[in-house]
């Protein structure tokens, strides 16, 4: 299954930061991959954070906004 916009939402925002939260049925792997939220490039910046509650897990992601958006561990 592909992103889904309804399951993205905005938890916090100040700034110039914003805390996101998504939720979905498919597993970390497939939501942690490089390009999966390229649906909202203009809307999530470097910097951001993402809750991500997937089938298989509950992480905290950093967000980086290149030619794709990629979210990996904090650090």
């Amino acid at each position: 299954m592909a992103f889904q916009n309804k399951n993205l939402s905005v938890i916090a925002y100040a700034n110039g930061f914003t805390l996101w939260h998504y939720a979905a049925a498919e597993t970390m792997a497939t939501i942690g991959a490089s390009g999966y939220f390229d649906d909202v490039k203009t809307l999530m910046n470097t910097g951001d954070m993402v809750i991500i509650n997937a089938s298989d897990a509950t992480s905290i992601k950093t967000v980086t906004v290149g030619d794709s958006i990629t979210v990996g561990a904090l650090s």
